[in-house]
């Protein structure tokens, strides 16, 4: 039997927090106009820098500018995809050649994640196929890397503050992560401004990333007080203000506050781990073409309709409380929550699977794969083959 107590947790919740760990980056800046800090920050670990930019470095031109006020140099080496293994060997070729003292990334996700193994594996021994998960040897990170500031100009994937990068290796169709403590950012410097003039699908899709992470940390089967606290609000913000960001794209204030919740959902998803979206992502991304976030939001309502019918009756606590952050209301159920991610989803025109260029034919092998995953390991349930195909073809269609 299932005593319950005040705050309609149940007993059996709560004996899972008796221990846990919580970590995230050195030190946080957040605040619109924060770039301007960089250069007096960054310049005691050295006078010249590596700024790991997405495909247009001209964005990074601002901060360039902030660098050279501070007598700091730059060098640009630009990313004009999601990092592959390929990627951090040529960074790692301009640190060397470059004579670079630290490490900036600047972007999206795929910067920030390219600059953060890039820093790392500038000190470590042997090859980056050595320490990574799933296709590597996994042989643990030692060594600290290079200093790292992480500045990210979109609001989704919290990279900012997590300790791992994803990265695609085409030869095997998949991405994994390179992961360790010592991956964790020295600053993690968010400026919301940087986010303002994204284009509407940009905000949409990386904007439902951040509350998908937000969403799967929540009911991770290892989440811990600190991350639901984090997980609570960010859920709030998200729900609150990713519309406006999409239909208002000039306003600062829901900016701000979308620059939070993914902050929130990077800390959270670091130390609660994520679920069975990310887990199907790993391998779409690995083996097509399409955008992380727009992977993520394809499957979202999907992934949350299957769990909800098939967790155990202890766990829809956790499911409803993710409902009441997402319609503001204290009284909302999980079932309700269905309609409202499906509608959410709606209003900022997600394309189904088969839009990314994922077929029926793909099934099979994307369902083999994910289950293999590490964000897999932390969902609410155990999927087998048969459900996770299921979820795959539901988003596959036009809802």
């Amino acid at each position: 039997m299932c005593l319950e107590f005040t705050g309609n947790r149940s007993i059996t919740e709560l004996t899972f927090y008796m221990h846990f760990e919580f970590s995230t980056a050195s030190r946080i800046i957040f605040g619109s106009g924060c770039l301007a800090q960089i250069g007096a920050m960054g310049r005691d670990w050295g006078r010249r820098v590596l700024i790991v930019t997405g495909r247009d470095p001209e964005r990074a031109s601002a901060l360039r500018e902030h660098l050279e006020e501070a007598g700091v140099t730059s060098v640009v080496y630009s990313v004009a995809g999601e990092p592959t293994l390929q990627t951090i060997e040529e960074g790692s070729e301009v640190v060397r050649a470059e004579a670079c003292d630290w490490v900036i990334g600047f972007g999206g996700g795929s910067a920030m994640d390219a600059g953060k193994a890039i820093a790392i594996m500038h000190t470590q021994e042997g090859e980056i196929l050595d320490y990574l998960e799933v296709i590597g040897k996994g042989r643990p990170i030692r060594r600290e890397g290079l200093p790292y500031i992480a500045v990210p100009t979109t609001s989704g994937t919290g990279a900012e503050v997590t300790k791992n990068a994803v990265l695609g290796s085409p030869e095997h169709g998949i991405k994994v992560s390179l992961r360790s403590p010592l991956m964790l950012p020295r600053v993690a410097l968010v400026d919301p401004s940087l986010t303002l003039g994204l284009p509407f699908e940009i905000t949409a899709s990386t904007g439902l990333d951040a509350l998908t992470q937000l969403i799967e940390a929540a009911v991770s089967s290892r989440a811990n007080p600190m991350t639901d606290a984090l997980c609570e609000k960010g859920i709030r913000l998200a729900a609150a203000s990713l519309e406006r960001c999409c239909f208002q794209p000039g306003e600062i204030a829901p900016r701000e506050d979308m620059s939070l919740a993914a902050l929130y959902s990077g800390i959270a998803l670091a130390n609660a781990g994520l679920g069975a979206v990310h887990g199907f992502a790993a391998p779409i991304g690995g083996m097509f073409s399409a955008p992380h976030g727009a992977v993520c939001a394809a499957l979202l309502p999907h992934v949350w309709r299957a769990n909800l019918k098939a967790i155990q009756p202890q766990q829809k606590g956790k499911f409803d409380r993710v409902a009441q952050g997402l319609l503001g209301d204290a009284a909302a159920c999980a079932e309700q929550a269905q309609d409202w991610i499906e509608g959410l989803c709606k209003r900022l025109r997600i394309r189904p699977l088969s839009a990314l260029g994922v077929s029926a034919s793909d099934v099979t092998e994307i369902a083999r794969r994910a289950a293999q995953a590490s964000s897999m390991k932390a969902n609410p349930v155990n999927h087998g083959s048969a459900a996770l195909e299921a979820i795959l073809m539901e988003a596959l269609r036009v809802s």
